[in-house]
């Protein structure tokens, strides 16, 4: 029963993210009344903005009051129940690696107690911040998109250890870790070492990894 609904969650939230990434396009590319006109300052500052405002724009364009009222709630309601299983799956990760039993209350607080402290650190910056959500919802993306390329590379040694065909995974292996590399190389919160220079140094990351990858293999097939 576990698998159908992990998967079918996955499933779902791909779609949905799909459906949103359609729309958005649409709205700003399409419409009679392109929706970044409705933004302060649009041209100034192009297409970024906040994920909040474009869910506000599209919501309150297309679906009226009633309509906006529930995809915002949608909205607010998933990363509350998304941050209350991240909370629980860091608490069981930081215990695992600690040797901590999680039975009693009182080791429970020794791993949330500083975990809700950072949490609410961060939750701070962000509000006396204008641009505090942006940075850590791009973090959060970019540390998200890194998990990825740590589980690509495990099973693409995995395949290759065992003799199966590698390249179905070490392809998107590649092409994640030069996202993941370059978005620290460019954006202004890490490196920003210039856009020019910061792709460069993906396809030079991108050529690295795939000759470390085949002298790995080299040794190991």
């Amino acid at each position: 029963v576990g698998r159908p609904i992990f998967y079918g969650a996955m499933i779902t939230e791909g779609i949905v993210a799909l459906i949103w990434a359609t729309v958005s396009m649409f709205f700003f590319y399409g419409s009679p009344a392109p929706g970044y006109e409705l933004i302060a300052a649009a041209k100034d500052t192009g297409f970024f903005t906040s994920a909040p405002a474009v869910v506000n724009i599209v919501c309150n364009d297309w679906l009226g009051v009633l309509g906006a009222t529930l995809a915002l709630l949608g909205v607010v309601a998933a990363p509350i129940t998304s941050g209350d299983t991240a909370f629980r799956s860091a608490r069981l990760i930081i215990a695992d690696f600690l040797h901590l039993e999680q039975q009693s209350m009182r080791r429970r607080l020794y791993i949330c107690i500083p975990l809700f402290a950072v949490s609410i650190a961060l939750l701070l910056w962000q509000i006396g911040n204008p641009d505090g959500f942006n940075v850590i919802w791009q973090y959060f993306g970019w540390a998200n998109q890194t998990l990825s390329v740590f589980t690509l590379w495990t099973l693409t040694v995995y395949l290759a250890q065992q003799k199966k065909p590698f390249v179905i995974t070490l392809v998107p292996a590649l092409f994640m870790t030069v996202i993941c590399s370059t978005f620290l190389f460019i954006s202004k919160q890490a490196f920003n070492l210039g856009e020019m220079f910061s792709y460069v140094m993906g396809i030079a990351v991108l050529v690295v990894a795939l000759i470390w990858f085949f002298v790995w293999y080299k040794k190991h097939a």
